[in-house]
């Protein structure tokens, strides 16, 4: 942690002492949680919402692919904390949420330390009057044998950064070994053909080539990095239309990934990874896309979860047996209108911090409060194949079938997802700012991340 990083959060904390009971308190800076804190910081004004997450900055999770494939720079890119706090007039509190007293209605965040173990602020607690619990879901791994230990899972910037860079250092060593070795290469495996693992795959396809034309002459990236994806269903992207899968397989196809379907993985080594029919997979790099769940905090907080560790809310995304404590996201066990589970996407987390945005806005002007329940709407799901297309269903369940869209309509609807939530936390102006700048800076800096 930087010394600018050590004194950003001791003048945030002396700033919070001597503050009573917080109208409503946020855990957790995702999808969900930001846009609940920016728009309630917007209406309420000072001195009504905090927002506690463990990390300083931002980035939309569904890009986290494109950060670990050195495609985004989540340096140029990641929204601060800090920042969003002021701009929008909420309090950020930097650190772990580690403890729930529901009698007395506060949460513990945990102590900072820095790099080499030092407490730089020990643990603290913040009251509460409502508390919105959005903390996201981590990697199920199913108790797979060499699962944790030997994968990366993008579940963080920290992950995906890792990735970029453990990447870097493999086409440095492999770009060296082919002088000598005509088979030098890269091998990746991705577990999981879902969402993740087809956009990664995708996009790492996309980047290799960009390396290679920077700084690693003697590699040939359909060749020489060599990208497979082990998907247990019979198709990729079981939950999506069988058109939507078809035309994605056919797609990476066309890249030169190779695409194993039908696939139990049986157990995860350092360099490869063993199906139960008994065949090896080479691997330098494996990434686990395979499943998630809650993060096991949330079973020690004395409130009620799922098989899976979510969090059991009511219609009104409220935690059952509790008066004001309330979930969204993926952490959330919300059960839509079909008797199924809200999926954990981005579009749902938006969702229910908008219908908690109503109802918290209502109840501070003291007005009625509506009793209709949250109601998910599914209105379709995108994948994306790097920078000039995409595939997808559009409106989803609203027209009962869905809408196929691909090609360079469907990247710039993908692209308008990541925008809309820029919207939400920056609001327009600064949003088409942000994107115009983005843009011209493509063309002063490399395509992809080099250091």
């Amino acid at each position: 942690m930087s010394d600018e990083n050590v004194n950003q959060i001791m003048m945030q904390t002396i700033a919070n002492q001597g503050i009573d009971a917080n109208e409503i308190v946020i855990v957790g800076g995702g999808a969900g949680g930001l846009e609940l804190a920016c728009k309630l910081g917007r209406k309420l004004g000072h001195g009504h919402v905090t927002l506690v997450d463990r990390t300083l900055y931002h980035i939309w999770k569904p890009s986290l692919h494109e950060v670990a494939a050195g495609t985004r720079d989540i340096h140029q890119e990641g929204l601060s904390y800090q920042m969003l706090a002021h701009d929008n007039k909420f309090r950020f509190v930097y650190g772990a949420m580690s403890a729930l007293d529901s009698a007395h209605n506060t949460i513990t965040v945990d102590a900072l330390n820095d790099e080499v173990g030092t407490e730089i602020l020990p643990p603290r607690q913040i009251a509460f009057r409502k508390l919105v619990i959005a903390v996201g879901s981590v990697s199920n791994y199913f108790g797979l044998t060499g699962a944790e230990e030997n994968t990366i899972s993008l579940n963080s910037t920290e992950d995906a950064e890792y990735f970029r860079r453990r990447l870097l250092k493999l086409l440095a060593l492999a770009d060296v070994k082919k002088e000598f070795s005509p088979d030098a290469g890269i091998d990746i495996v991705i577990v999981g053909g879902g969402a993740t693992g087809v956009e990664l795959a995708a996009e790492l396809r996309e980047a290799s080539g960009v390396y290679t034309d920077y700084d690693f002459p003697r590699l040939h990236p359909d060749k020489d990095v060599r990208i497979t994806i082990l998907e247990g269903a019979p198709r990729l992207l079981a939950p999506l239309p069988e058109r939507v899968s078809k035309a994605a397989t056919k797609l990476l196809r066309e890249r030169d990934v190779r695409v194993v379907t039908d696939c139990r993985v049986a157990s995860i080594a350092d360099r490869f990874v063993t199906d139960a029919n008994g065949n090896d997979y080479p691997s330098d790099l494996c990434v686990w896309s395979a499943g998630i769940k809650a993060p096991d905090l949330l079973k020690s907080l004395g409130l009620p979860v799922t098989r899976l560790g979510q969090l059991e809310v009511d219609g009104a995304l409220q935690v059952k047996g509790t008066q004001n404590i309330f979930a969204l996201g993926d952490c959330a066990a919300s059960i839509g209108a079909d008797g199924r589970l809200v999926p954990p996407r981005a579009q749902a987390a938006h969702q229910q911090a908008d219908y908690l945005l109503g109802r918290f806005v209502r109840e501070h002007k003291k007005q009625v409060v509506s009793d209709a329940p949250y109601v998910y709407k599914d209105y379709g799901s995108l994948v994306s194949f790097g920078k000039s297309t995409s595939v997808g269903t559009l409106m989803g369940s609203l027209t009962k079938l869905g809408w196929f869209v691909d090609g360079f309509f469907a990247r710039m609807m993908y692209t308008s997802l990541h925008l809309l939530h820029l919207n939400a936390l920056l609001g327009p102006i600064r949003t088409g700012v942000t994107a115009t700048a983005s843009s011209l800076m493509k063309h002063a800096k490399p395509s992809v991340k080099l250091h």
